[in-house]
């Protein structure tokens, strides 16, 4: 693959502390990118939620979709990376929890694009084990747009 992580995770406006995506399996530029996140259990915002019994809130979940929908947009631009930030949530569902030691898979499709807006489809999943089906835990529709 042409793309690199690193290369990928700049183009994200996103500090280290708060990426949730860090592998990428396959990235079709402007178009789809498929990535993971280890939940590692040392997050911080695992501490409180919940205590006795951590898991990924929700929200982060929609988080990774987002940044992996970014690095989807940008992946293969040429010249500085744009800065595009989350500008709305529709449809999301979540099925079920993350938990530490997770290995969370997700996946990004661009839907549309308008002016500086860029629509996604995406969705969370763990691997099935002994070759079951994928268990999916959170689907999406996100918009990002252009940061001023």
């Amino acid at each position: 693959m042409a793309e690199s992580l690193e290369s990928a995770l700049a183009a994200l406006p996103h500090g280290a502390g708060f990426r949730f995506v860090d592998e990428l399996y396959a990235l079709d530029p402007g178009k789809s990118a498929s990535g993971g996140y280890r939940l590692k259990g040392s997050e911080a915002f695992l501490a409180a939620h919940f205590p006795g019994e951590p898991m990924m809130p929700a929200v982060l979940m929609i988080e990774a979709i987002a940044q992996l929908a970014g690095i989807a947009a940008q992946g293969g631009a040429s010249g500085p990376p744009a800065k595009l930030r989350l500008a709305a949530v529709r449809q999301a569902k979540i099925l079920a929890a993350a938990h530490p030691g997770d290995q969370l898979g997700i996946h990004a499709t661009l839907t549309a694009t308008l002016g500086d807006l860029v629509q996604a489809e995406g969705q969370i999943t763990l691997p099935g084990e002994g070759g079951a089906e994928p268990t999916l835990l959170a689907t999406a529709q996100v918009t990002l747009g252009l940061a001023p």
